[in-house]
């Protein structure tokens, strides 16, 4: 992947440059990237995937 700088006055004009950019890209190229950025987190995180924490939850219901 190219690397490119852009330089822009706001930050809404950016915003809007970074949706057309996306917008332009293939399907595949959207997922390749996002899982080039998947590989990033884990790699940033000692090498292990981020995993769901578990959560319990109890209620007491009041009888009517």
């Amino acid at each position: 992947m190219e690397k490119v700088v852009h330089i822009y006055r706001t930050a809404e004009e950016a915003d809007e440059a970074d949706r057309q950019y996306y917008a332009s890209l293939s399907p595949e190229q959207r997922v390749a990237i996002m899982l080039e950025l998947l590989d990033y987190r884990t790699l940033f995180n000692n090498g292990a995937p981020d995993r769901l924490e578990r959560v319990l939850t109890v209620s007491k219901l009041e009888l009517r």
